[in-house]
């Protein structure tokens, strides 16, 4: 966010952020009940501050939709006077605290937080939190819960409404886990709270309360496909015409490119977007951009990134190096397909972040020669990748070769040169 984007309120009068649960007024603590009592301006949602009684006598205004942008107008529009914001649970857990903290700055807010749904929830099930995963569905694509689904784990989805409940079932259905328990927990921690069980494959709840949280208990079905943690998917788990990363080469591939937290990847040739579907489920931060020249191959590469848990995989439709032009600058650029484009390798070489790393691999010789070059030019490492599966012969059992795969692998210096 640029400083023309930000306004901060006057020196001395701090923006008060609280937390409010569905008890509303009776569960605030003195401090929280003090700052909406003498606040002048009173900004939240249209449920919240229906909360409030009478003595908070502050100007009451709704956030707008969309809510975002109108964070740094509301501020700049009442600077000056005694603002509090109302949220959620715990302002700072998926709550408005963040795009406040982003806007004013930190050292503008005064934050008291409210137990978050999420602490209620596992409190109700008897759920330790720190190993409870949490996702949300607000304002984000139900796929996004996918990548959390793994045998035995425990999930809260915090929900964008009352269809949500059954919205998540048939996910689950979908992907693999219709056995699992569900508990839809309504209202929590006032006095209309409310809970529905039921397991995903039978679900036939009608949707209820809007203000719920869904709680999933994790049970893949028999025969469904396992898909681990780590990179290295089984291959059956893409949508794909041929031109798909296999997966043991698919796992030394992200090995080279040791994605972390909060990092960018393009994924340039994306094929069927394996290396940036595997790349952004390593952690939730992690983004990546897929290019692809192909029309249908790039629908392909977001079906995939929906359906394995990352429907916020970028997809540009567009041929390299040209259509890399005006995209973010990249943590780490793996090439796996058009590596004879005319100047391909070295754009992405340039557009590198200083200490970022690039990973590119090739079967034909005359792609081979480019990379031989580029080691000899760059250093990093120079591979040969081959994989053998064992096949019958005959009433015998032999080994079939896969074509090998050459990766060259590169870390840009961190006073890198652009020079080829």
């Amino acid at each position: 966010m640029s400083s023309t984007d930000t306004h901060p309120p006057a020196p001395g009068r701090p923006v008060h952020v609280v937390g409010i649960g569905a008890d509303g007024w009776a569960g605030l603590p003195e401090a929280s009940r003090d700052a909406l009592r003498t606040a002048q301006v009173l900004i939240g949602g249209g449920r919240q501050l229906d909360l409030l009684p009478a003595e908070c006598a502050g100007e009451r205004i709704a956030w707008p939709s969309p809510l975002r942008p109108a964070v740094p107008r509301l501020l700049a529009a009442h600077a000056g006077r005694r603002i509090a914001v109302l949220a959620s649970g715990d302002p700072m857990f998926h709550g408005i605290g963040r795009a406040l903290a982003e806007t004013a700055g930190a050292d503008e807010l005064r934050v008291l937080p409210h137990p978050s749904s999420v602490s209620h929830a596992c409190a109700r099930l008897g759920w330790p939190v720190e190993d409870t995963e949490t996702v949300t569905l607000v304002g984000r694509p139900l796929d996004a819960l996918s990548a959390a689904l793994h045998h035995g784990r425990r999930v809260l989805v915090l929900s964008a409404g009352a269809a949500t409940p059954g919205e998540v079932a048939a996910l689950l259905r979908e992907r693999g886990f219709g056995p699992s328990r569900l508990t839809v927990l309504e209202q929590l921690g006032s006095a209309r709270e409310h809970t529905l069980t039921g397991i995903a494959d039978d679900w036939r709840h009608p949707p209820g309360d809007p203000l719920n949280i869904v709680a999933v208990a994790c049970v893949r079905a028999p025969g469904a496909l396992r898909l681990g943690a780590a990179p290295g998917l089984p291959d059956e788990a893409y949508e794909h015409d041929g031109q798909l990363t296999k997966r043991h080469v698919r796992a030394a591939t992200l090995a080279a490119l040791a994605p972390a937290p909060g990092e960018l990847l393009w994924d340039v040739g994306g094929g069927s977007g394996s290396i940036g579907v595997e790349w952004m489920r390593v952690h939730r931060s992690c983004r990546a951009v897929a290019v692809e020249r192909d029309a249908a191959r790039a629908d392909r590469i977001a079906r995939n990134a929906a359906a394995l848990g990352v429907p916020g995989l970028r997809v540009v439709h567009a041929a390299a190096p040209g259509g890399l032009a005006g995209l973010e600058q990249p943590d780490a650029v793996f090439v796996g397909g058009g590596l004879t484009a005319p100047g391909l390798l070295d754009t992405c070489w340039a557009a590198l972040r200083p200490g970022g790393r690039l990973v590119a691999n090739t079967v034909t010789l005359e792609s081979e020669a480019l990379l031989a070059d580029a080691y000899r030019r760059h250093g990093g490492d120079l591979v040969r990748l081959a994989v053998a599966h064992a096949v019958p012969v005959g009433g015998f059992t032999g080994w079939r070769q896969a074509m090998p795969v050459t990766q060259w692998s590169a870390t840009k210096p961190a006073h890198g040169s652009d020079a080829p």
